[in-house]
C-alpha cells in the first residue's frame, strides 16, 4: 500500500519539552487519528510536517516527496486547519475567495461557495462577527476548497456542535473515498476518531508509543478488572499498564485473547481510545 506521508525519525529539541524519533506512515485512502493529550507534541509534529517550524531532524516525504525540498509544489496539495489558525477578523468570506484564488492554482470558487451555503456561513459578514465554530467552518471550508490530496488537520471539530460535527466527518470520509487521499487529524474527541479513523497514532510526552490500525486497537487490546488479590497472580509481562480504583484493579492488556486463556477470564471489556489514553498516560507499570 502507497504512502501519501511518511515521517521518519522526526526530532526537535525546545527549553523543557522534546520530540524524540518521532516515526509514523499514512496510506493512501486512509485517515489517521493523532492523539495525546495537551502538551504531547502532536501540534509541533504537525508543524514540522507543513515546516512552519524549521531546524528540526529526521525526514518528511508527503506524495514521496522530500517536504523541504519540494515545499512549494507540495503545498499546492495540502489542505491545513490549525488549531491556532485565523483570519484577519475585518475580512468577510468572500474576500477570502478572492485571496486565496492568487494562492491555490486549483482553487475552486465554486466549491467554496457551495461550502459556505452548506455550513450556512453568510459571506458578507465580517469574520469577527462569527462564533468560534463558525470560525472553524470557515477554516475547514477554505482547506477544501483547493481540491488537495492530502487534509492536515489539528483539532478541526472543536468547537462545534454534535450536529455540525457529523456533517464535518461525513465531508472528511467523502474525501478519501476515491483512495488517493489522505487525512491526519489530531483530535481531543476521540468518539470521532472511532467512527472514522483506520489508523491510531498515539504520541506521549513527545514520543510516540504507538501506532496501529483501530482495527488491531478495538480488537486486540481491552481492559480486565479485577481484585488486588487477583491482580498480584498476573505476571508484569502480560499487562501494558494498571490503574488502582477503590474496589478493584483494572490492566490494560494487548492481546485479550492469549490473556484469557492464560488466566482463564471469561470476560476482558472492550477498550475506547479514551480509555487508552488515560491507562496508557496515567496508568502505572
Amino acid at each position: 500500500m502507497e504512502n501519501i506521508l511518511e515521517v521518519k525519525k522526526l526530532s526537535k529539541k525546545y527549553t523543557g519539552f522534546e520530540l524524540k524519533n518521532i516515526s509514523f506512515e499514512l496510506p493512501k485512502g486512509m485517515i489517521m487519528g493523532f492523539i495525546g493529550e495537551n502538551g504531547a507534541g502532536k501540534t509541533t509534529t504537525i508543524k514540522s510536517i507543513l515546516n512552519i517550524i524549521g531546524n528540526y531532524k529526521g525526514e518528511v516525504k508527503i506524495f514521496g516527496l522530500d517536504n523541504k525540498k519540494n515545499e512549494r509544489e507540495i503545498k499546492e496539495d495540502i489542505g491545513v486547519v490549525l488549531d491556532d489558525m485565523f483570519f484577519p477578523e475585518i475580512l468577510l468570506p468572500k474576500d477570502i475567495n478572492t485571496i486565496m484564488k492568487d494562492v491555490y492554482k486549483n482553487w475552486d470558487s465554486d466549491l467554496y461557495f457551495k461550502y459556505l451555503r452548506d455550513f450556512n456561513l453568510p459571506k458578507d459578514k465580517q469574520i469577527k462577527t462569527y462564533s468560534k465554530g463558525m470560525r472553524k467552518k470557515l477554516e475547514i471550508a477554505t482547506a477544501l476548497s483547493h481540491h488537495p490530496k492530502l487534509l492536515i488537520l489539528d483539532e478541526p471539530t472543536s468547537g462545534l456542535d454534535p450536529i455540525a460535527r457529523n456533517e464535518v466527518i461525513d465531508i472528511f470520509q467523502d474525501f478519501i473515498q476515491n483512495e488517493e487521499c489522505g487525512v491526519l487529524l489530531s483530535s481531543h474527541i476521540t468518539s470521532d476518531l472511532e467512527h472514522i479513523a483506520d489508523y491510531i497514532t498515539f504520541i506521549n510526552d513527545g514520543e510516540i508509543i504507538l501506532s496501529k490500525t483501530k482495527d488491531e486497537l478495538i480488537e486486540q487490546y481491552g481492559i480486565v478488572k479485577c481484585t488486588e488479590s487477583e491482580f498480584k497472580k498476573v505476571d508484569k509481562q502480560d499487562y501494558i499498564k494498571y490503574k488502582k480504583t477503590k474496589y478493584e484493579c483494572e490492566l490494560l492488556v494487548e492481546n485479550k485473547n492469549e490473556f484469557k486463556k492464560k488466566y482463564n477470564v471469561n470476560t476482558i471489556d472492550k477498550i475506547s481510545l479514551e480509555d487508552l489514553m488515560v491507562l496508557m498516560v496515567k496508568g502505572e507499570k
